[in-house]
C-alpha cells in the first residue's frame, strides 16, 4: 500500500497513537471498554483452572456475581479478553438473566444484601405486596435492597422471600429482621435420602443390571405401559421420546430440565429435597437408554438447596463409580423463566441467552451444540427409576374417573394446607382441595388455577373436571404442570389475571413481537377500570397464533377464561 502522500513526518520518528495517517492525533489504544489489569487478575484468580469455552460463559458470570455481588463493566471486560469473546456477547449475555446485576462505569453497585420478595398469585394471595412495602419502609435501603421476584416455588409457604441465599417462609417483617441480625443469609440444606441410604435400600441395582445385559426397547415399553408423560407440562407420552432420539447417530447428549418456573410449582423441589437420587437414577437410566455421552443437568438459580445437594451426591455418584468424573455437567440457571422451555434451556445451556428455537427441527435431532438430545423433567425421572424399580403397575394399577396413574398436585392458596399432594390422576378440584385440609378459615371456593397461570382460571362450578392430560382442553385450558392455586370469595379474579399477565410480561424473552408487546400491551389494558374485550380478544388472537414458543401461545388463556366465566367483574 502506498504512503499517505501527506505525511511528511520522520518516517523513523515514534508514531503517536494506533493511526498511520489521516487527521487528528490518533488513539493511544482501541475502540471500547479498555482492559483493566486489577479486574483482569481478579477474573483470573475467580477462573483458576476452570476451562475458557463458551458454554461456561453462565457459570464463569454466576461466579463474579458471587463474588462481589455485581458484574461491573471492568469485570466484563476482563471476562470477555479471558474468554476471547467479544464485549457485546458477554454483555448481551449478562443483561438477560434476572440474577445478574449489571453495574456500568460511574453507577453505584447495589447493596451487599438483597432481599428477592415472590409476587406471584399465591404470594400476592398471602400479602406479599404489603409485606414488600413494609419491608422497604423498615430497611435502610444502602444497606439492604428488595426486589420483587417470580415464583420461587415455594408457593406453599406464601409469602416467601430469599435473604442472600436463606429462605424465609410464611415471611413477616419480623422473622425477615431476625435474620438479617444473625446474619443468617447462607444456604440451608434440608434433611434428605444420601447416597449411602440410598444404595443400602437397593438403588442402583436396576441401573447397572441394565448397564450389564438390559433392553433399552423393554424399558421404553415398561414407560409406556404405564402410561408416563412428560410431567414438565407438554405431557409427551415420555417412552417415545427415546426412540426419537436413537434414529439419530451419534454422539447423543441428554438435557435435564430442572427449570419449574411455572408459578405455583414447586413439585421438583419437593421430590429433590427428599429423594434425589430416585431422580438421579432414573436419570441414568434414560441417558443409557439413549446412549447419551453426556448428562446436562440444568437447575433453576432460585433453588441454591437443591443445587447444593445435588453437587454433593453428583461427587458421591461418582466417587462411588457409578458416573465418570464430569459425566453429569451440573448447570445454573439465573433467573429466567422462559429456559423452562426445552430449547430455550439448551441455549442458555450453551452460554447464550434462552431465546426458544423455531422448530424443526426439534431437539431429538438438533439439541445441545448440534447433537440429538433426550430432555426430560425431574418428575419424569422420577416416575422412571419408580416404573424399573416397582414395575408399570406403579402407575397404572390406580384408576378414578376413567383415568389412570398417578399425579403430583403441587396446592397453594385459599387452603388450609398447601402443600404437595400425590393423588389419582382422575382426582377433580374437589379431590384435591379436600387432600389439602379442606378451605382456609373463613374462605368459601370460588376459582381454581389448574396448572399454573398458562392455564388461566376455572371457576369453581367446575368442580367436576378430572385434572389430568386431556380433560381440560376442551374448557380452554390444561392440567401443565398441575401448580393449583386455589382463589376463595374474597379474591378477585380480575386481579388474579393481572397478576398472572405482569409475570408474563416480564418473562418474555422479547425475541418475537406478538408476545413481546402483547403481553405488555394486554397488562395496559387490563388495568382499565372496564376490559375492552373485543381489543384484548383481537390481541389475544395475535398473540396465540404468531407467537415463536408456548409462553405467548398461552398468555391469554386467563384473559379469555376470566372474560368467560368471570364476566361481571370486567
Amino acid at each position: 500500500m502506498a504512503l499517505d502522500n501527506h505525511d511528511t513526518s520522520d518516517a523513523n520518528a515514534p508514531r503517536k497513537g494506533v493511526w498511520k495517517s489521516g487527521k487528528g492525533k490518533g488513539r493511544s489504544h482501541t475502540k471500547g471498554r479498555q482492559l483493566q489489569e486489577d479486574a483482569w487478575d481478579e477474573v483470573r484468580a475467580l477462573l483458576a483452572d476452570k476451562p475458557r469455552r463458551a458454554d461456561l460463559l453462565i457459570e464463569h458470570l454466576h461466579l463474579i456475581q458471587d463474588k462481589f455481588g455485581h458484574l461491573s463493566a471492568a469485570h466484563l471486560r476482563a471476562l470477555a479478553e479471558e474468554m476471547r469473546m467479544s464485549m457485546a456477547e458477554v454483555y448481551e449475555v449478562a443483561t438477560f438473566y434476572a440474577h445478574f446485576d449489571v453495574v456500568k462505569e460511574g453507577e453505584t453497585p447495589p447493596p451487599a444484601l438483597t432481599i428477592r420478595i415472590c409476587d406471584s398469585l399465591s404470594c400476592e394471595l398471602a400479602g406479599a405486596q404489603a409485606l414488600k412495602t413494609a419491608l422497604e419502609d423498615g430497611l435502610d435501603a444502602s444497606e439492604v435492597r428488595v426486589v420483587r421476584a417470580p415464583c420461587m416455588g415455594r408457593c406453599d409457604t406464601a409469602p416467601a422471600l430469599e435473604i442472600g441465599h436463606n429462605f424465609v417462609d410464611h415471611a413477616t417483617l419480623e422473622k425477615v429482621t431476625q435474620v438479617i441480625a444473625a446474619g443468617d443469609t447462607h444456604v440451608h440444606v434440608p434433611d434428605y435420602e444420601a447416597f449411602d441410604a440410598y444404595a443400602a435400600g437397593g438403588g442402583y441395582e436396576v441401573l447397572t443390571k441394565l448397564r450389564r445385559d438390559g433392553d433399552w426397547e423393554d424399558v421404553q415399553q415398561n414407560l409406556l405401559d404405564a402410561g408416563l408423560r412428560g410431567l414438565g407440562g407438554a405431557g409427551f407420552p415420555s417412552g417415545k421420546k427415546w426412540g426419537f432420539v436413537r434414529d439419530n447417530a451419534g454422539p447423543r447428549y441428554m438435557a435435564v430440565n430442572g427449570d419449574e418456573g411455572e408459578p405455583g410449582t414447586f413439585k421438583d423441589r419437593w421430590y429433590l429435597e427428599r429423594v434425589p437420587h430416585l431422580f438421579l437414577e432414573g436419570m441414568l437410566i434414560a441417558a443409557w437408554a439413549v446412549e447419551a455421552e453426556k448428562v446436562f443437568l440444568y437447575m433453576r438459580d432460585e433453588y441454591p438447596q437443591v443445587l447444593a445437594l445435588l453437587r454433593t451426591e453428583i461427587a458421591a455418584l461418582e466417587a462411588a463409580g457409578i458416573v465418570p468424573a464430569g459425566y453429569i455437567d451440573l448447570r445454573r440457571g439465573a433467573g429466567a423463566y422462559i429456559c423452562g422451555e426445552e430449547s430455550a434451556m439448551i441455549e442458555s445451556i450453551e452460554g447464550k441467552r434462552g431465546l426458544p428455537r423455531h422448530r424443526p427441527p426439534y431437539v431429538a435431532q438438533v439439541g445441545i451444540f448440534g447433537r440429538p438430545t433426550l430432555v426430560h423433567n425431574v418428575e419424569t425421572l422420577h416416575w422412571v427409576a419408580r416404573i424399573c424399580r416397582e414395575g408399570p403397575e406403579v402407575l397404572s394399577s390406580t384408576e378414578k374417573n376413567g383415568r389412570k396413574g398417578l399425579r403430583s398436585y403441587s396446592v397453594s392458596g385459599r387452603v388450609a394446607k398447601p402443600g404437595m399432594y400425590e393423588l389419582p390422576a382422575g382426582s377433580t378440584i374437589t379431590d384435591v382441595i379436600e387432600a389439602a385440609g379442606g378451605m382456609a378459615d373463613g374462605h368459601r371456593f370460588k376459582a381454581y388455577q389448574p396448572g399454573g397461570p398458562s392455564s388461566g382460571l376455572l371457576p369453581a362450578a367446575m368442580d367436576d373436571i378430572p385434572l389430568d392430560f386431556d380433560t381440560l382442553q376442551p374448557h380452554g385450558s390444561f392440567i401443565g404442570s398441575a401448580a393449583v392455586v386455589v382463589l376463595s370469595d374474597q379474591d378477585s379474579a380480575k386481579a388474579a389475571a393481572l397478576n398472572m399477565l405482569r409475570f408474563f410480561e416480564d418473562e418474555s424473552c422479547g425475541q418475537c413481537t406478538p408476545c413481546r408487546v402483547g403481553c405488555e400491551k394486554a397488562v395496559k389494558l387490563m388495568q382499565a377500570d372496564r376490559w375492552d374485550k373485543p381489543l384484548l380478544e383481537e390481541l389475544s388472537t395475535a398473540m396465540v397464533d404468531a407467537s415463536i414458543c408456548g409462553l405467548g401461545q398461552a398468555a391469554p388463556n386467563p384473559i379469555r377464561l376470566v372474560i368467560k366465566h368471570f364476566a361481571d367483574e370486567v
